[in-house]
C-alpha cells in the first residue's frame, strides 16, 4: 500500500510580497542592481517601502508559491515556514491554507516580524527584490517534521534557506529524512548572487546526492559552473548524477540529465506583466507533472504553461485555474 500522503512538501521563507511599478531610474537612485535580490534589515526594508508609492500586496515566497501552483494543478501539497503572529504573518497563513495548502506551523509569539520581500517591476517586467527575512530566519530543525516529510514523493527546498544558518540546518534534516523514506529531494538555485555566496556547498549537494532534482535559469547555471559559455555549463550539469531543469525565459527550458536532453519552448504571451514567480511556477508545473508520473517532456510542458500564466498579471500566485489551463492545452 502507498504510504504516500502528499505530493510535493515545500521548505522555504515565508513572505508576503509588496508589489510597486517603477522605472530605472528609480533603481538607480536606491543602489539597486536590476533583477536580483538582496536581503535588507527592517530599517532598510521601511525606507525603501516608504519610497515605492502605491503598492499591491500579495502572498509569496519561492517555495510557498510553487507548493500553491502544484495544488491548483491537483496536487496534495504542503508547506513548512515560520511566520510571527502578526499581521502580515495571519495574510501568509490565511492564503496558502485557501489555496489548499497543508500549513500546520504556529505562528512565533515573540522575535521579529513576519517576512516580506518588496518586489520593484520595472517596464519590461523584471522584478528587483529587497527581502526582510524577519519570523523567516528561525525556521529549524525542530520546525521539520519527520512525518510530513516522508509522507510526500518529492519535498522542494528554495536556495534562499542558505542564508539563515537554522534554516540551513532544516533544509539538510529533510533532505535526510526524504532519502531515508526513499522519496526524492528537489532544490532551486533561487538567484545567481546567492549561486554565488553558496557555490560549493551546492555543489556539495548535488555531488553528495543530497539533491535528487535542480532548477535553475541560465544565470544561475552560469554561476553554479562559473563559465559565461551556456553549452558548457550544460554539459557539466549533464555530468552530474541529477535530473537538471534549466528555464530560459521567452527561449523556454533544458531538461537534462546523463541519458537524455530535451529543449522545451515557451508558451507565447500577450503581454509580460511581472516576471515574479516565473521559476517558482515553472517548478510547481514541472513536479505537479512529475508526481503524477509524466513523462518529462510533459512535466517540462506544464511547467512553461503555468510560468506563462504568472508572467501575464502582477503577484506569483495563479489567477487562473491552473487545471482548466493544462486541459485546454492537453497536458491534464
Amino acid at each position: 500500500m502507498d504510504s504516500t500522503h502528499y505530493d510535493i512538501v515545500g521548505l522555504g521563507n515565508a513572505v508576503v510580497d509588496v508589489i510597486a511599478p517603477c522605472d530605472d531610474d528609480f533603481l538607480v537612485g536606491h543602489g539597486l542592481a536590476k533583477g536580483t535580490m538582496r536581503l535588507v534589515d527592517e530599517a532598510a526594508a521601511e525606507k525603501l517601502y516608504r519610497a515605492m508609492g502605491q503598492t499591491t500586496v500579495v502572498s509569496g515566497g519561492s517555495a510557498a508559491n510553487t507548493v500553491i501552483g502544484a495544488a491548483k494543478l491537483g496536487c496534495r501539497a504542503a508547506f513548512v515556514g515560520k511566520v510571527k503572529a502578526d499581521r502580515v504573518g495571519e495574510m501568509f497563513s490565511h492564503d496558502i491554507r485557501a489555496a489548499g495548502v497543508t500549513f500546520a506551523a504556529a505562528p512565533a509569539a515573540a522575535g521579529p516580524p513576519s517576512g516580506r520581500c518588496l518586489v520593484l517591476v520595472t517596464p519590461d517586467g523584471q522584478r528587483t527584490m529587497s527581502t526582510y527575512l524577519g519570523a523567516c530566519k528561525f525556521l529549524g530543525e525542530d520546525d521539520v517534521d519527520p512525518d510530513l516529510i516522508a509522507a510526500a514523493k518529492i519535498s522542494y527546498l528554495e536556495g534562499y534557506l542558505w542564508d539563515p544558518p537554522a534554516a540551513k540546518s532544516a533544509f539538510l534534516k529533510a533532505t535526510d529524512v526524504a532519502h531515508a523514506a526513499g522519496r526524492r529531494v528537489a532544490l532551486s538555485l533561487s538567484d545567481s548572487f546567492c549561486v554565488e555566496r553558496y557555490r560549493d556547498e551546492f555543489l556539495a549537494l548535488i555531488r553528495d546526492g543530497s539533491v535528487d532534482i535542480l532548477f535553475a535559469n541560465e544565470h544561475e547555471l552560469h554561476a553554479l559552473y562559473e563559465t559565461g559559455d551556456f553549452g558548457t555549463a550544460v554539459a557539466q550539469l549533464r555530468d552530474e548524477d541529477i535530473l537538471g531543469v534549466v528555464t530560459r525565459s521567452e527561449k523556454g527550458a533544458l531538461v537534462v540529465t546523463r541519458e537524455e536532453m530535451h529543449a522545451i519552448k515557451a508558451f507565447a504571451v500577450e503581454k509580460v506583466v511581472d516576471t515574479t514567480g516565473a521559476g517558482d511556477l515553472f517548478a510547481a508545473g514541472f513536479l505537479a507533472g512529475l508526481a503524477k508520473a509524466r513523462d518529462l517532456i510533459d512535466c517540462a510542458r506544464l511547467g512553461a504553461l503555468a510560468a506563462a500564466e504568472i508572467i501575464q498579471h502582477y503577484g506569483a500566485r495563479p489567477q487562473t485555474d491552473l487545471q482548466a489551463l493544462a486541459a485546454e492545452n492537453g497536458l491534464w
